[in-house]
């Protein structure tokens, strides 16, 4: 029986404050203007959100307004992030209780998002991840973007709980977008579903918590206390049943949302015990 627990985040405003939206802000742009004018005018021609914001990227670094976007900038503003409470300790900290409370049992983390992988892949805990997968974008000679090569938006996020949950991930997935869809025997999964937990604080999360609530997955609702323009949002996800738990994304030791991880890391611990025993007889 399968012994590994996954623990799947966003990125965007469930670890850290809005990623692109701090680096489109580093570069002097209006952001509110980008995202309820510029963006926003596409998605009523009925654009899809995410590959909106890119276009709109790609077309501001076209025309050099207010300069050209390179790979290396996402890198250097990855470097820079800052995450919310707690981000930087919790990795080790739910590792250690599991590995004190279940030895045999194994912690995973992956991150999918919407953002832009290279900010994500250069911040200082992208070494947690065993595996991430976010908006990308295609560079030029010079490292200037041309054209997004990867959209991750809402039901895409849940191809990649498929992925991780068969075990296609790194260099088994590398070129090979079809592999997730081979059929994948129950007992042969590397993570089942009712294994996993998710954590996430926006519309794009919806697929990922629904897939996993109704596989007895945990999904996990954050919100920032500073963003109350958003609460209503975030409580939205308790009213309509979408998420097991609403808690800040404060990640602090004993903090809700730490405590709450802990949880759920025991509840499917005992789980996976109990199907231990049910296996053996």
């Amino acid at each position: 029986m399968q012994n590994v627990i996954a623990i799947v985040f966003d990125f965007d405003d469930t670890l850290a404050p809005d990623s692109t939206s701090s680096f489109l802000k580093s570069l002097g742009i209006d952001i509110k203007k980008f995202w309820s004018v510029e963006v926003q005018a596409l998605i009523e021609k009925d654009w899809d959100p995410i590959p909106a914001y890119l276009y709109k990227m790609i077309e501001r670094s076209k025309s050099a307004s207010p300069m050209v976007i390179t790979k290396e900038m996402f890198i250097n503003h990855g470097k820079r992030l800052k995450f919310h409470p707690g981000v930087n300790t919790v990795f080790n900290q739910l590792k250690k209780s599991l590995t004190k409370a279940h030895p045999k049992l194994i912690l995973e983390f992956y991150l999918i998002s919407s953002g832009i992988l290279d900010i994500v892949k250069s911040t200082k805990i992208a070494h947690q991840f065993t595996s991430m997968w976010a908006c990308d974008f295609e560079y030029n000679k010079k490292g200037e973007i041309i054209f997004p090569k990867k959209i991750v938006s809402f039901t895409d996020k849940t191809r990649y709980i498929f992925q991780i949950s068969k075990g296609i991930y790194g260099a088994d997935a590398f070129g090979k977008p079809f592999e997730v869809n081979k059929k994948v025997a129950e007992d042969d999964l590397r993570i089942p579903l009712d294994q996993m937990i998710f954590v996430g604080d926006g519309y794009t999360d919806i697929p990922c918590f629904s897939l996993l609530k109704k596989n007895g997955g945990c999904a996990i609702g954050v919100y920032d206390k500073k963003e109350k323009q958003k609460w209503g949002r975030a409580w939205g996800f308790i009213d309509q049943g979408r998420v097991s738990n609403l808690v800040s994304a404060n990640y602090s030791k004993d903090s809700d949302l730490s405590n709450s991880l802990a949880m759920a890391i025991e509840g499917i611990a005992s789980k996976i015990s109990l199907k231990k025993r049910t296996y053996q007889r």
